[in-house]
């Protein structure tokens, strides 16, 4: 009975994983990275749309191009949730969650240029790329060295991403 008993309060007590860091620092970083990873979502789901609605004469490439995007993008949003956990912080909970903290705006247009797409995303990836700068300085000053890590290798993998669709839509 003792067991069942241990059980129970353990479920019910708040997260409280260990770690150095202090709970203000915890609670801003966690609150940041999940703002990131909303945004993250949203990038995936726009680059994913826009690698299944890809048409034209560079079809292939671009299609490819984006497909390894969203790959990575996917890739990102495991680690950051995990990341808010580690921190002690609860993740996103649903797509409301998500579409209330994301910034990034959605495009819901039935057609858009293949230029137009690319140019979209190499925009939304460069404003990514500054949110990543600003969550590792917030790493800084909290000497958050593990979440700055992480970071700079997002921020890596963004700003690649940004150079690939600026010269892919170059004409």
């Amino acid at each position: 009975m003792k067991d069942v008993a241990t059980a129970r309060r353990h479920r019910r007590a708040p997260l409280a994983t260990p770690g150095s860091l202090g709970a203000e620092a915890r609670h801003e970083l966690g609150a940041a990275l999940n703002q990131l990873l909303a945004d993250v979502w949203a990038l995936y789901l726009k680059t994913k749309n826009f690698h299944w609605h890809m048409w034209g004469p560079s079809f292939p490439s671009y299609h490819a191009l984006l497909d390894d995007q969203s790959t990575q993008l996917f890739a990102m949003t495991d680690a950051i949730a995990e990341r808010v956990r580690k921190l002690g912080g609860n993740t996103l909970r649903s797509i409301g969650h998500i579409a209330r903290l994301q910034r990034l705006a959605d495009n819901d247009a039935d057609l858009v240029q293949p230029s137009g797409m690319l140019a979209e995303l190499c925009e939304d990836n460069r404003r990514l790329a500054d949110w990543l700068r600003a969550v590792h300085n917030l790493c800084d000053g909290h000497g958050d060295v593990a979440t700055a890590s992480l970071v700079e290798n997002w921020l890596e993998e963004a700003e690649q991403r940004v150079w690939f669709l600026f010269e892919s839509g170059r004409h």
